[in-house]
């Protein structure tokens, strides 16, 4: 395993739910940590942190922030996409809206923040990528297909990031996981909450696919709540 000690981490939606539970292993396992966030107040000062106003839906903020980064700590050895939206959006539906932000957030928010960081992932000689996707990006179990395609995306953006990054020690990994208890699970009644996975359990695994040395690749890594026979 790598040793955490010292390996620049950026991390977004570090405010909440699955990304604020990673920024907590991180700190303490010893990552520098660089959390983008929208409101910069709600994360606490800690000596491994520094925090940057970071919009997934700015095109231009992605740079900023690897700007912003590396001006500050001199490198970046991961990159894990937590932020996301999951606003409803259906195929019968008259209103393209939820789709363009889906699109805008969950997929073109990763991409832009890789591709920025991509030279200093490629310096680290083993820089991580960690997406978090969803079992939503593996299948459509729900009329939210606009959440559904962002997702699958996603995993379409991991795949590249493992293909064009394999001779410079990149690895990438989509985390996938089903119902978590976070707020983004809040409208959810179908499945009871305390039957949901936690999101410390789910950052536990992030963490672990951070760390892992460069011959031992996971291209996805699927966690579910409940029995699924296609999965």
């Amino acid at each position: 395993m790598l040793k955490p000690q010292g390996r620049v981490v950026m991390l977004s939606g570090a405010t909440r739910g699955i990304g604020r539970a990673l920024l907590e292993r991180l700190l303490t396992a010893g990552c520098i940590v660089s959390a983008g966030v929208r409101d910069v107040s709600r994360l606490p000062a800690h000596p491994l942190l520094s925090v940057h106003r970071y919009d997934a839906a700015e095109v231009r903020g992605a740079a900023a922030w690897v700007g912003e980064v590396v001006a500050q700590h001199g490198r970046i050895d991961a990159v894990v996409n937590a932020a996301g939206i999951n606003t409803r959006g259906t195929l019968l539906g008259n209103d393209d809206t939820p789709f363009e932000a889906l699109w805008s957030v969950n997929t073109m928010g990763p991409m832009r923040v890789i591709r920025a960081a991509w030279p200093h992932l490629v310096a680290s000689g083993t820089g991580r990528v960690v997406n978090i996707a969803s079992l939503s990006g593996k299948r459509v179990r729900n009329d939210n297909l606009a959440y559904s395609m962002s997702k699958f995306a996603v995993m379409a953006l991991t795949q590249e990031v493992r293909r064009l990054g394999q001779e410079d020690g990149i690895r990438a990994s989509a985390l996938c996981p089903g119902f978590v208890d976070t707020d983004m699970t809040a409208h959810v009644t179908k499945w009871p909450r305390e039957k949901m996975s936690r999101p410390e359990d789910i950052a536990l695994l992030a963490e672990v696919l951070l760390h892992l040395p460069n011959t031992a690749s996971v291209a996805e890594l699927l966690v579910n709540c409940r029995h699924e026979d296609m999965l």
